[in-house]
């Protein structure tokens, strides 16, 4: 998915509008759905990178605690 393809306009349309729905319920979920809209997005363009993009994500994690 490239920036400057339509595909990618739908997607930000729709994750831009399911994250201000998410305005009222809570920020946590706020978070977890960029993460899991990031993961897809990075897996739409190679699905095999995301096991490095979580590992990751759970390796900044864990540091940051």
């Amino acid at each position: 998915m490239v920036f400057s393809s339509p595909i990618f306009a739908v997607f930000l349309v729709i994750v831009f509008a399911i994250y201000w729905a998410l305005n009222n319920v809570n920020l946590k979920w706020q978070n977890i759905f960029v993460l899991v809209a990031s993961y897809v997005f990075y897996g739409w363009w190679d699905w095999r990178f995301l096991s490095l993009i979580i590992f990751s994500t759970v390796v900044d994690y864990l540091i940051g605690q």
